[in-house]
This record gives structure tokens, C-alpha cells and sequence, in this order.
């Protein structure tokens, strides 16, 4: 005789939960099984211990998870290997929009980790810098950078958003000219003055490549909105200092209901 019990709904219901985590947690698990089967960097194990937090909702979790890849906006030697899972997570649909948004805006922040941190503290060097981490962490978004833009014509707009920051970062011949025709709606339906309409327009001059546009937009929209940095600092690194800002800006007013509407 089978002396096994199947356990009672409510105590399955608990145990599932414990051992799955979060809703959150289950889905990036099973999209980073899919599409990383033989190459699961360190962070993964926050998907796949058994053991994980059983504490955690979904918003603990991602802050948690996401930290883990890029720890407190600092490069370390494990990050470049972790922005893998976020190039699987950004290119699934099967992940909220706002999530993919996410994973493309934490990339965009790994890439650019050295030029912000410089153009914030300039003169003085950032004092948690590590530039071989930094660097590594630069390389691997430019390796995953091409097929997540590939993705443009199936994206979201919300994830446009955050793909056209990425693309500026890496330009290319073929990428740059694309970004005009590709942000066109956007300027259409959002003025100057808005966090979506300034971080469009701006993208476009960084598109441009025009050292003196760059720099004279960065002033004046520094001036307007945002936390401005040493006019000493390399033009560069004080645009992508404040094109991160401006990103963030955007996230949080996605979150909106009908921000895009």
C-alpha cells in the first residue's frame, strides 16, 4: 500500500511558492533555461538555488536580482559575464514590457558605467573604479547590443526607448541614420519639455555626432532639469551622464498608466 500522501492545496500552494519564489522570479527562470541552457553565468543561481529567499515579492526580487548583475552602479570582474541574462531576458517577449525595458536600461547602464562615474566626480577619479571590470562590462554590451536592436520593428515603444539609448552608445553607419526615421512618431507625439520628448530629441543630437550640438544640448537641458556636472568633463562623458538620467526619467514615467498613449 502507497503510504504516500499527496499534501493538502493550501500547504502545495506554500511550498511552490517557496521553492519557486515570486511569479517574477519563475518566469526569468524558465526564459534563462530556454535561451542560456549550457551557459549560466554566477548570478544565475539567484534563478535556480532551491534555497532562495523565500521572503522576496516580485519588486525585492528584481532589485535584489538586478543588483546582483551591476552592484550598486559599480563594474566588478563577475558583471561582464551577467549582462548575458539580460540580453536573454531583454529579447524575450515572454517578459513584461517593463521589465524588458529594464534589462535593456541596466545594460545601457553597465556600458556607460566609467564615462558617468567620471563625468560625476571630475576631476577627481571615481572611487570605486575598476576599469578591467569596467571595460569587459563595456565589450559584452557591444556584443549584445546588434540583435537586441534587431528587435526595433517587433518592440514595444517603451523598449524603443531604452533600445535607442543603447544605440548611441555603439554607433554605427547603419544604426545611427536609422534612429531619425525610427524616433520620428516620438518627436510627433511628444514635445520639448517632456521626459520622453527631451530624451528622443536628445538621442538624435547625440546621433549626430556634432561635439559642439552635444555639448551645447547637454548644458542647456542640464540647466532645465537635471544633476549637472563639471563643464570640464569630457563632452562624452557628460552627455552620457545625463542621457542615463533622462532614461531613468522615462522609466518612471512609463509606469504611468497611458504614458505612451
Amino acid at each position: 500500500m502507497d503510504t504516500y500522501a499527496e499534501p493538502a492545496e493550501p500547504e502545495r500552494t506554500r511550498y511552490d511558492a517557496i521553492a519557486s519564489g515570486p511569479p517574477i522570479r519563475k518566469l526569468f527562470r524558465d526564459v534563462v533555461a530556454d535561451r542560456l541552457p549550457d551557459r549560466r553565468p554566477p548570478q544565475a543561481v539567484m534563478l535556480f538555488d532551491a534555497g532562495a529567499d523565500p521572503c522576496w515579492d516580485d519588486r525585492g526580487f528584481l532589485a535584489d536580482f538586478f543588483n546582483e548583475i551591476l552592484h550598486q552602479d559599480t563594474c566588478q570582474p563577475a558583471t561582464a559575464e551577467g549582462l548575458v541574462l539580460l540580453a536573454a531576458l531583454a529579447g524575450d517577449d515572454r517578459i513584461p514590457a517593463r521589465h524588458r525595458f529594464q534589462a535593456v536600461q541596466l545594460l545601457f547602464m553597465a556600458a556607460t558605467v566609467a564615462e558617468r562615474h567620471l563625468a560625476d566626480t571630475w576631476p577627481a577619479t571615481p572611487q570605486h573604479a575598476d576599469p578591467d571590470s569596467e571595460a569587459r562590462a563595456r565589450d559584452a554590451v557591444r556584443a549584445l547590443a546588434p540583435d537586441l536592436l534587431s528587435r526595433w520593428s517587433a518592440e514595444c515603444p517603451a523598449v524603443r526607448l531604452a533600445l535607442a539609448g543603447l544605440a548611441v552608445v555603439f554607433p554605427t553607419d547603419r544604426t545611427l541614420p536609422a534612429l531619425t526615421p525610427r524616433l520620428g512618431t516620438f518627436t510627433h507625439q511628444h514635445p520639448r519639455g517632456t521626459d520622453i520628448g527631451d530624451h528622443v530629441r536628445f538621442v538624435l543630437v547625440l546621433a549626430a555626432q556634432d561635439e559642439s550640438r552635444i555639448l551645447t544640448a547637454t548644458e542647456q537641458l542640464t540647466d532645465a532639469y537635471w544633476t549637472g556636472t563639471a563643464r570640464g568633463a569630457p563632452t562624452r562623458a557628460r552627455s552620457l551622464h545625463l542621457l542615463a538620467q533622462m532614461l531613468t526619467g522615462v522609466g518612471t514615467g512609463l509606469a504611468r498608466p497611458r504614458a505612451l498613449q
